[in-house]
């Protein structure tokens, strides 16, 4: 088919459908291409303009052009990719019969008529929207279009803000946190989810990334619904209400999350799936085999369940715009599916997901271990060393791992594309410690910390290690269980740091061996350290002494969520 004559109309000028023009017309020279997109500006970085709110960007311009400095607009594609945009037009109906979309230029009211013989459907998410009274106040914002950011940005730095509520503690909100802050507004977080990150980070590792947002200064509140937006006489927002209180707020972000833009697809008559999205096969063809689709309008599979997902992501509208334009030329490629991958970084730390959570892996029948494992993202002589909190998931019965879940301020998403590949090529938690990873001191450990976890898991996994996860503490503390919480730390590292609690007993793990008389037999033990290897050899020691009920505390006092006293930090429950 290279070379054929066709007619291909795209819709949508962001991601996919930019990507899918530009692939096509490598592909063939003689292709007639339109890209119809309803806003002014093409081909953006949307994902960067969070770092234009922030200052890290100084012009919206660097996120539409090209490296070389081009701006990607309709004179760009036209004369260097010979396609044609029209821009500022609105797609208003398909006709599938005669093979037609009938669009609307927004200024002029023309109306024009697009024959094709292949449709390219990339239209996009659009906002879920916050049906809350006061939600049309004055300087209340989403992040959504181009000249959002613009209005938003100018905001921040000319008007006289001291503090910002963000409804919705998702990717975008944590990226606008940051941003917010750096013009010296105090910001808010109000997340209706038990916990920030709710599609990425299961609970205890959220808790690691709010207890590091408080202390850049910023407010976390998960478990609250906004009920409404109050406002002023002048039409200002004021504050936000919620079930539980009332939160001063001179500018408001909603970002409440973005569901499928189907409404064409819809009216077309176009399979809609469960999940909301476009239904797609895995040539990214729709229920009529003329028009495909991609981006964020489509579901997915996962690649972990086999069962259909919608999770947006740039990264996945990218390749979906190639595997289109190689489909529509009789390549056949396939798009197999994601793994739900997902990094940000907030302020100085790194965080991201690959695989399933927990939470989705149990829901998925899976009998599952996990570990957390806190560790140094490099040799910890290495003056640029810093933390990192991995959990780790894997199915108990295969092996199989299922999820990878990291946050800290070392270099999480290095180790969040190890496991993307690892899950990608079905591999177990014996398999990953073997995998030749690069190490020197400066970018790892002898034994990476994601093989470090897999050890672990795999001796869960054979019953030589036995843990009790943070979760299961603060449910025997709540109910009042008697146990011994032993702390095998040095004396010093107890005084700067330590869990405040009655049970908590002192023996450190280097004269553990000689205070054993001090330990009863008859009592379960839990042992703990700062990253949990101290906690662990102290359960072998116990377990070798004839201790029959010990177990380590998953993470130790790193992954510790619920409070540890600090010197130094007014001795106060941090």
């Amino acid at each position: 088919m290279e070379g054929k004559e066709m007619k291909v109309v795209i819709i949508g000028g962001v991601a996919t459908g930019p990507k899918a023009a530009a692939r096509l017309r490598r592909l063939n020279p003689r292709a007639e291409i339109t890209i119809v997109e309803q806003g002014k500006i093409i081909s953006y970085a949307g994902c960067g303009m969070p770092y234009f709110v922030g200052g890290d960007v100084d012009s919206f311009r660097s996120l539409n052009t090209t490296t070389a400095g081009i701006l990607r607009d309709a004179a760009f594609f036209r004369n260097v990719k010979d396609v044609k945009v029209l821009d500022g037009t609105l797609a208003r109906s398909i006709d599938r019969k005669n093979k037609i979309v009938t669009a609307v230029h927004g200024e002029t009211g023309e109306s024009v008529s697009l024959p094709y013989d292949t449709l390219v459907l990339a239209t996009g998410g659009q906002p879920i929207p916050l049906s809350v009274e006061g939600a049309n106040l004055n300087r209340v914002f989403r992040l959504w279009r181009p000249e959002d950011a613009i209005t938003l940005r100018q905001v921040a730095m000319t008007e006289d803000l001291k503090t910002a509520v963000i409804i919705g503690g998702g990717l975008i909100g944590l990226e606008m946190a940051e941003a917010l802050t750096r013009w010296g507004i105090h910001v808010t977080i109000v997340e209706m989810m038990p916990n920030i990150l709710p599609g990425l980070l299961d609970a205890e590792v959220a808790a690691y990334l709010e207890r590091y947002l408080r202390s850049e200064g910023v407010d976390v509140l998960t478990g609250m619904r906004v009920m409404s937006l109050a406002g002023d006489g002048g039409g200002n927002v004021t504050k936000v209400l919620t079930q539980v209180q009332d939160i001063p707020s001179d500018l408001v972000l909603i970002a409440t999350g973005v569901r499928p833009n189907t409404t064409l697809a819809r009216d077309a008559g176009l399979e809609i799936g469960k999940t909301g999205g476009i239904a797609v096969n895995e040539y990214l063809q729709t229920s009529d085999p003329e028009i495909y689709a991609g981006g964020d309008c489509v579901e997915n599979v996962h690649l972990l369940t086999g069962q259909k997902v919608f999770v947006p992501m740039g990264s996945t509208a990218n390749k979906h715009g190639r595997v289109i334009a190689n489909n529509i030329m009789g390549h056949r490629e396939r798009f197999k599916g994601i793994l739900g991958t997902g990094v940000v970084k907030v302020f100085d730390c790194n965080v991201g997901k690959t695989g399933l959570t927990e939470r989705e892996a149990r829901e998925a029948g899976l009998d599952v271990v996990t570990t957390l494992a806190p560790a140094m993202d490099s040799a910890h002589y290495h003056p640029n060393h810093k933390p990192l909190l991995l959990k780790l998931i894997a199915d108990r019965n295969t092996k199989k791992l299922v999820g990878l879940q990291a946050v800290g301020l070392g270099d999480a998403v290095k180790r969040v594309d190890v496991m993307a590949t690892a899950l990608t090529f079905e591999a177990t938690v014996d398999e990953l410690p073997a995998l030749d990873l690069g190490y020197a001191p400066p970018y790892s450990t002898a034994v990476d910390i994601a093989a470090h976890a897999a050890n672990v898991l795999s001796n869960k996994i054979k019953g030589i290690a036995r843990a009790s996860t943070p979760g299961e503490l603060k449910a025997k503390i709540d109910r009042g269980d008697d146990f011994i919480w032993l702390d095998v730390r040095t004396p010093d590292e107890h005084k700067k740091e330590r869990i405040e609690d009655p049970r908590v007993k002192l023996i450190p793990l280097g004269t553990l061996r000689q205070r054993l008389d001090e330990l009863p037999r008859d009592k379960e033990i839990v042992t703990f350290c700062k990253f949990s290897l101290r906690g662990y050899e102290a359960q072998t020691i116990l377990d070798g002494e004839g201790y029959k009920n010990v177990k380590f505390m998953d993470g130790g006092t790193e992954a510790w969520p619920y409070g540890l006293v600090r010197v130094g930090a007014k001795n106060k429950q941090d």
